[in-house]
C-alpha cells in the first residue's frame, strides 16, 4: 500500500485545533475552529474521494481519540448512512500507534507499538491502493523523518492563525518534493498533491548582482 498523509493546515502551517474551539487546546491553543468557516463543497467532496480510496488507515494516539469519538460513535459517525468519510472510517481497517493504548473502543482498530517503524513497512508491504494518515502531526513527522511516507496530501487554508501547532517543526529533514497535482476551491482552499523526491537541491555560490 501507497502511504499517503492528508493534512488540513494554515498558510502559516497551522494544524491545531482546525474543527472546533474545543478540538485541541494543548499548549493555551484559543484559536480553534479556523478551517470550517472555509471549508466549501469543493474541498468536501474531495475529501470524501480521498476516503474513498482509502484500504486503511493510520493514527497517532490523539487523532485517533478525536476521530474515534466523532466519527466511531458522535454525531457524526456510524448514523451518517452514505456519508464517505463515515463509511471509509467504519469498514475499513484502523491501525493506532501507541505505547499506552491497550483496549480500542472502536471497532477493527490494531494498536501497534514496539517497532513501529517495522510494523508500517509491513502494512505498505502488503496489496492494496492507500494506507491514509490523517491529522497526526507528531505521527507525520516521524514518517516523514523516516522516509515512510509516499504522498503529502495538503490542503491550505487561507488563513494565517498565529498561533498553535505546526505541521513541520522549526529544524527537521530537508526533502525535495514534486508537485503532482493543485486546485483551488471556489474559498480559496488550495489542494496541493506532493510526492517525496530526495534530498532539495541548494545553490552553491552567491550570486553576483547585475550593474
Amino acid at each position: 500500500m501507497k502511504l499517503t498523509t492528508i493534512t488540513n493546515v494554515s498558510v502559516d502551517g497551522v494544524m491545531q485545533g482546525l474543527g472546533g474551539a474545543d478540538e485541541d487546546t494543548r499548549n493555551g491553543f484559543e484559536r480553534g475552529g479556523w478551517a470550517l468557516p472555509l471549508f466549501d463543497e469543493e474541498a468536501e467532496a474531495f475529501l470524501g474521494r480521498v476516503y474513498r480510496r482509502a484500504d486503511a488507515f493510520l493514527f497517532g494516539r490523539r487523532t485517533y481519540e478525536i476521530f474515534a469519538g466523532s466519527w466511531g460513535s458522535g454525531s457524526w459517525g456510524t448514523d451518517q448512512g452514505d456519508n464517505p468519510i463515515s463509511a471509509a472510517l467504519n469498514t475499513r481497517p484502523k491501525y493506532v500507534v501507541s505505547s499506552t493504548l491497550t483496549d480500542p473502543q472502536w471497532a477493527d482498530t490494531t494498536v501497534l507499538s514496539g517497532d513501529v517503524a517495522a510494523a508500517v513497512r509491513e502494512l505498505k508491504a502488503e496489496p492494496g491502493g492507500e494506507l491514509q494518515v490523517h491529522g497526526s502531526g507528531a505521527l507525520i513527522r516521524w514518517l516523514f523523518d523516516n522516509q515512510l511516507v509516499d504522498e503529502i496530501i495538503l490542503l491550505v487554508y487561507p488563513v494565517v492563525v498565529g498561533q498553535g501547532t505546526r505541521l513541520f517543526p522549526e529544524a527537521g529533514r530537508d526533502t525535495a518534493l514534486d508537485l503532482i497535482d493543485s486546485r483551488t476551491t471556489p474559498k480559496g482552499v488550495t489542494i496541493q498533491v506532493y510526492r517525496p523526491a530526495g534530498r532539495p537541491r541548494y545553490a552553491t555560490a552567491t550570486p553576483t548582482p547585475n550593474t
